[in-house]
């Protein structure tokens, strides 16, 4: 294999390359999407589980078009959280459902009217900084996974965690600029590996956690829960669906600049909307969390120029696996956040320079005065922490600088039709 030789969505891979390829993704997804059940108070077994089924129905109904890992949504964490503490978790997840169900709804509507619509409200000047901030917003959090950012409980940074995390990214940054051959395409793996040693060699790991995860018993069922509906409960987390179908629409797009397929088209934004919906109901249905395309296995894929379906795939086997392997998944609960943090830095930032390449690739002549405005809007609304409260929902981050760049698109298209704009072509 040549140095970063592509591997596009449809290619077979090879058996020995596909099961490394397919760990550096699991890997990738594992730490933030365990955290949201663990916020949630509930085993990760179940999520790792509907993680790998989901995202396998995503491939099954985007026809194998679409390299999409889906792992935990925490857009839910706010409203369900409010949920559990009233009615209980069993409450949420009919929440869940109906969220999920509203995007089947949304799909088709997607499907009925086309996506042609997107151009109009989400023109490159305005889609590029949405998706440029889906990884600059996360900036932070990959800090904190890291343990970098000071808190009341540990106001000084532990020099362990700066080592490991230095460690890790460097091994990640120059993995990815000096790796050849096979080694190029798992930069990710191997950077996780580097800095796990590092941790070990720190203490942020030690013997005792290795042996209490190889310990654990070699069989076990996840954690099985049956939905329960109430109106009110329901109310105060369907906002959420804003956030998802912004958050969706934003990642196939940056996915497309990245693969260079339009995958809005083809397979088509209806497909992928559905399979994501499909999935966020099948999981409130057996009690675990709901799904969404994942910005970390994205960025994977713009870093290792590996787009293979069937890598995901391999990943989300992996995955269900796990589920039901106990020390696997507890060997990989002893990662610690430093390593996590490390490659999350430079797979969000990948994310934001993707923005970058939709606003270069879109050829956004600046002097125009409306591209100027929407993207100075959209950044300054996504970076500002400004934050708008719909019942139980915050929208803020991306989701809102999105919204507005939809609003003042559509606007600029009603003053253009209006002959009003004095920039128009």
């Amino acid at each position: 294999m040549e140095s970063k030789k592509i591997i596009q969505v449809q290619d077979k891979v090879a058996l020995n390359l596909m099961i490394p390829l397919s760990l550096q993704h699991m890997f990738a997804m594992f730490g933030a999407s365990v955290v949201v059940p663990m916020i949630f108070g509930i085993n990760p077994s179940v999520v790792l589980l509907m993680n790998g089924i989901g995202t396998l129905l995503f491939i099954l109904i985007t026809k194998g078009k679409a390299p999409a890992y889906l792992g935990s949504s925490f857009a839910f964490l706010a409203p369900a959280g409010l949920v559990i503490t009233q009615w209980g978790y069993s409450y949420a997840l009919g929440g869940f459902i109906a969220v999920g169900f509203g995007l089947c709804i949304l799909s088709l509507i997607v499907y009925k009217f086309g996506t042609k619509w997107i151009d109009v409200v989400l023109p490159a000047a305005a889609m590029g900084p949405v998706v440029a901030l889906i990884g600059l917003e996360l900036a932070s959090t990959a800090a904190d996974t890291a343990k970098l950012l000071p808190t009341e409980d540990m106001p000084i940074i532990d020099p362990k965690n700066v080592f490991v995390f230095v460690v890790t990214l460097a091994a990640a940054v120059f993995g990815n600029v000096l790796f050849r051959k096979f080694f190029a395409v798992i930069p990710v793996l191997i950077s996780i590996i580097i800095g796990y040693i590092a941790a070990l060699f720190a203490g942020l790991v030690t013997r005792d956690d290795l042996i209490t995860a190889l310990h654990v018993s070699l069989l076990k069922m996840p954690n099985f829960q049956l939905p329960h509906f109430n109106l009110q409960a329901i109310v105060m987390i369907f906002p959420v669906i804003l956030v998802l179908a912004s958050e969706h629409i934003g990642h196939q797009i940056v996915t497309s600049k990245i693969v260079e397929k339009d995958l809005l088209k083809d397979p088509g934004l209806h497909r992928s909307m559905l399979a994501d919906g499909i999935s966020t109901m099948l999981s409130g249905f057996v009690g675990s969390v709901p799904t969404t395309t994942y910005g970390e296995n994205i960025g994977v894929m713009a870093m290792t120029k590996v787009y293979s379906v069937r890598v995901i795939g391999g990943a989300a086997v992996l995955s269900i696996i796990a589920s039901f392997v106990g020390p696997i998944a507890a060997l990989i609960q002893t990662i610690p956040g430093p390593v996590i943090g490390g490659i999350s830095f430079l797979l969000y930032g990948m994310i934001g320079a993707s923005g970058i390449r939709v606003m270069v690739d879109g050829q956004v002549d600046y002097s125009r005065s409306r591209n100027l405005t929407l993207t100075s809007v959209v950044f300054v609304t996504g970076l500002s922490g400004v934050a708008i409260n719909i019942g139980e929902v915050t929208l803020q981050g991306m989701v809102l600088a999105c919204i507005v760049g939809m609003l003042l698109s559509l606007t600029f298209f009603v003053l253009d039709k209006l002959k009003l704009t004095n920039d128009r072509n």
